[in-house]
C-alpha cells in the first residue's frame, strides 16, 4: 500500500500541508494502519532525501535528443509559505513532435521577473535543448516574453485568451461583463483569422470610447491573441490557452495551505515535482499529433489548413522531348 500510486501521491500532498517528518505516523495511521511499517521519521526523511535527489536528477537530465514543437509558460504560486521570497513556481510544458506533453523546465522564481525566466531557459539550453519551439503560449503579463525574445527571438507568441479574458472583464463594470465577454468569445472562435479580426475591429468600436483602458488591454496583444490561426486547426483547443499548465496545478495549488512553518524551496520543489510527476502519466496527447511533424518540416498553415504551394512554373515534359 505505501508504494501505491495514491500513497505516492499522498505523502507529497501531506508534507505541502505543512506535516512535519516526525507527524506522518500518526497522520497515516488510519489509512494504513496502526502496525505499518516504514512510516517513521526517519524511513520518511529517507524518502524526502530520495524525492529531492530525483528532482535534481531530473533537473540536470540530458536534453539534447529533445525537440518540443510548443511550449506553455506559467508562473504558479503555492499556497504554502516557502523559506524566502521566490514563492512562485516557474513551469514550462511542451509538446513534442509525437504530440506528448512533457513537463520541460520546473524551478522558483519571480513570476515577473525576466532574469529567473531567462536563467531557466538558457538552463534548458545548455543541457541540450538546441532547437527552440515554434510556438509559446503564455499570459501576457509574464516576464516571461522578454527572456524568450532573447533566447528564442524566432519563436511565434501566442497570449493566453482565458487571462486575456479575465483581465479584460475587469475593467469593465459588472453590469457589461455578461456582453463582453460574449464578443470576446466571438473572436477567438471565429472560424477564420479574417472574421477574428472583423470581431476584434467590432469590440473595439463598442468599447474604446466609453471603456478604454478595457479596449487598450485587448488591443495591444492583437498580434498575439490571433497568432493561433496559423497553426493547424485540430490543435487550436490547446493553443488557445495555457490550460495545460493551469489544470496540472489547479490540484496542487487546492490541496496545498500556508502552513506555520516554512517549507525550503528545495523541499517544496521535490514535493510538487513528484505530484506533476504522477499526474504527467495521464496527461492525454495533443489533437492531431500527426500534423506535427509537418510544423518541424515548415509546412506553412493559414485559417488552420495547409497551405499547398502552387506550382506557377511548367515543368517539360522530358520523356516527350
Amino acid at each position: 500500500m505505501r508504494r501505491s500510486k495514491s500513497i505516492e501521491t499522498l505523502l507529497p500532498v501531506l508534507y505541502l500541508k505543512g506535516i512535519s517528518t516526525g507527524d506522518f505516523s500518526e497522520a497515516l495511521a488510519a489509512l494504513l494502519g496502526k502496525d505499518a511499517a516504514g512510516l517513521s521519521a526517519s524511513a520518511i526523511g529517507r524518502l524526502k532525501d530520495g524525492w529531492q535527489d530525483e528532482h535534481a536528477a531530473w533537473a540536470r537530465r540530458d536534453l539534447a535528443a529533445k525537440r518540443y514543437v510548443y511550449v506553455w509558460a506559467d508562473g504558479i504560486h503555492l499556497e504554502a509559505r516557502l523559506e524566502d521570497e521566490k514563492q512562485c513556481i516557474l513551469v514550462l510544458i511542451g509538446a513534442t513532435s509525437e504530440g506528448r506533453k512533457e513537463l520541460v523546465g520546473f524551478t522558483d522564481g519571480a513570476r515577473e521577473s525576466a532574469a529567473d525566466w531567462r536563467d531557466l531557459l538558457l538552463d534548458l539550453k545548455r543541457r541540450g535543448l538546441a532547437i527552440a519551439p515554434e510556438l509559446v503560449i503564455a499570459d501576457g503579463a509574464l516576464g516571461f516574453w522578454k527572456a524568450a525574445g532573447e533566447v528564442w527571438p524566432k519563436t511565434r507568441e501566442q497570449r493566453c485568451w482565458v487571462h486575456k479574458t479575465a483581465n479584460v472583464l475587469a475593467k469593465l463594470p459588472v453590469s457589461q461583463q455578461p456582453k463582453a465577454k460574449r464578443a470576446l468569445q466571438e473572436i477567438w472562435m471565429a472560424e477564420t483569422k479574417a472574421e477574428a479580426e472583423t470581431a476584434f475591429d467590432t469590440f473595439m468600436e463598442s468599447y474604446e470610447v466609453k471603456y478604454e483602458k478595457a479596449a487598450q488591454c485587448l488591443a495591444r496583444d492583437r498580434d498575439a491573441l490571433l497568432a493561433f490561426y496559423d497553426f493547424p486547426a485540430e490543435h487550436w483547443k490547446h493553443l488557445r490557452t495555457t490550460n495545460p499548465i493551469e489544470s496540472t496545478f489547479a490540484t496542487v495549488r487546492h490541496r496545498t495551505i500556508r502552513s506555520k512553518g516554512c517549507l525550503s524551496n528545495k523541499t517544496a520543489l521535490a514535493m510538487v515535482f513528484k505530484l506533476v510527476e504522477s499526474a504527467q502519466r495521464s496527461w492525454r496527447r495533443l489533437d492531431g499529433h500527426a500534423l506535427l511533424p509537418k510544423l518541424i518540416l515548415g509546412v506553412k498553415f493559414a485559417d488552420g489548413l495547409e497551405v499547398v504551394p502552387k506550382n506557377t512554373d511548367a515543368q517539360p515534359n522530358v520523356a516527350a522531348a
